[in-house]
């Protein structure tokens, strides 16, 4: 894929070093593959891979990911498996690096998986699931930049709506509950953050609102006190903050030093669990759109994942955890109708397919998905009260 620079983008290359040094950090991905990861597929398993940020600036998103994943894994074969087969779920850590997600992905292929569990990051799934594509095979992915489903790739899927849906979900909260006339974007330059920084650009010029200061920054960047004092000084009527976990928890405590005065509003990640884990008092009163929070626990599937995977992991789920359990599930659940381990007929399945509650629990609430692999559910407004995300609205499947 074409790698384009500015001052602002970071190329991969950047952060492993040159060419003479991306073999070893490669070669060392590969070897740090889990034992057992590459057992041979037998005539009574079924191989899902789950390739993942499980460290690099990802492993926040990646490793609960991972765990949502491990415990749909579990709660699967406590349920007969998949196509009456035991599923094994091989685990490949790609470091957040585009390039040895390509060389996972592959190399999960080459070991017998019939489906991909990942990856996160947009950056990086935009690169490997070319692979999957090449080799037919189903891939669940957590990423939402809206190019995901934009190159045609009949065989992935997300598993929550694309930022081209999620962001236009907050425009009423700008317009009718906020009042906003002008506003702010604070954003972080990758793949997703580009993404749902456009989005929310265009939505704002449909909805009459001025975008009247624009800021990006960089992936694991640590100071935000320019940004802030750029955003305070515009005096926007609120800010759209859309980063990735760790950014946003450093943005958040910048603008508490500076007592930022407007609403911080945000998409996915500004409300999660960990980014008021590492903000902590600084995150009090942000809000966000979510696809999916475990603090829903109105919903009865949602109540009973938050329940099980806090007991299982001693700590409360993101939802990125949500998001790699439905991947498996819905691996499950499509393959079982389709009847076999066949990526060209669940492709075809998983066109206009509905999945409801009623009939497929564990998928959590009443999804869709288009022909290019888009998801659409319900979703959720949260703010953050009392140090813990609350739900405060619920905005309809669109």
């Amino acid at each position: 894929m074409k790698r384009h620079r500015n001052r602002f983008s970071v190329d991969w290359e950047d952060k492993v070093g040159r060419s003479k040094n991306y073999s070893g950090l490669l070669l060392a991905a590969l070897i740090a593959l889990p034992v057992g990861s590459v057992s041979a597929q037998t005539a009574n398993t079924v191989k899902l891979g789950m390739v993942g940020e499980l460290s690099g600036a990802g492993a926040p998103s990646g490793t609960n990911w991972r765990d949502g994943a491990r415990l749909a894994v579990t709660e699967v074969n406590a349920a007969g498996g998949i196509l009456g087969k035991k599923v094994e779920m091989p685990e490949y850590d790609t470091q957040t690096d585009p390039q040895v997600s390509r060389a996972l992905v592959q190399k999960a292929i080459d070991e017998g998986v019939v489906a991909i569990i990942g990856t996160v990051y947009s950056g990086s799934t935009l690169v490997n699931m070319l692979v999957a594509k090449q080799n037919s095979i189903p891939q669940f992915v957590g990423s939402e930049a809206p190019t995901i489903v934009e190159r045609g790739n009949p065989f992935v899927y997300r598993t929550s709506s694309g930022a081209q849906k999620g962001v236009p979900a907050l425009t009423p909260y700008f317009k009718d509950t906020l009042k906003a006339k002008k506003v702010g974007v604070a954003w972080v330059n990758n793949e997703f953050g580009r993404g749902g920084r456009n989005v929310f650009i265009a939505e704002m010029k449909k909805a009459g609102i001025d975008v009247i200061i624009d800021v990006p920054s960089e992936q694991a960047q640590t100071d935000y006190a320019a940004d802030v004092a750029k955003l305070k000084s515009a005096n926007p009527d609120a800010v759209f903050v859309y980063m990735n976990q760790e950014e946003s928890a450093r943005f958040l405590i910048e603008a508490k030093k500076q007592t930022l005065p407007m609403p911080l509003v945000g998409e996915v990640t500004l409300t999660e669990a960990k980014v008021i884990e590492l903000a902590g008092p600084a995150a009090e009163g942000a809000i966000a759109h979510v696809g999916v929070t475990a603090t829903a626990t109105e919903v009865p599937g949602i109540a009973a994942f938050a329940k099980s995977f806090e007991e299982t992991f001693k700590r409360k789920p993101t939802h990125d955890a949500i998001k790699g359990y439905v991947g498996v599930w819905s691996t499950k659940y499509v393959m079982d109708m389709v009847g076999k381990t066949d990526g060209e007929a669940f492709s075809k399945k998983m066109k206009g397919l509905c999945l409801k509650v009623a009939d497929h629990p564990k998928i959590l609430l009443d999804t869709c998905w288009d022909d290019r692999g888009e998801m659409s559910r319900p979703s959720f407004m949260v703010q953050v009260k009392g140090g813990s995300p609350v739900v405060i609205g619920a905005v309809p499947a669109n």
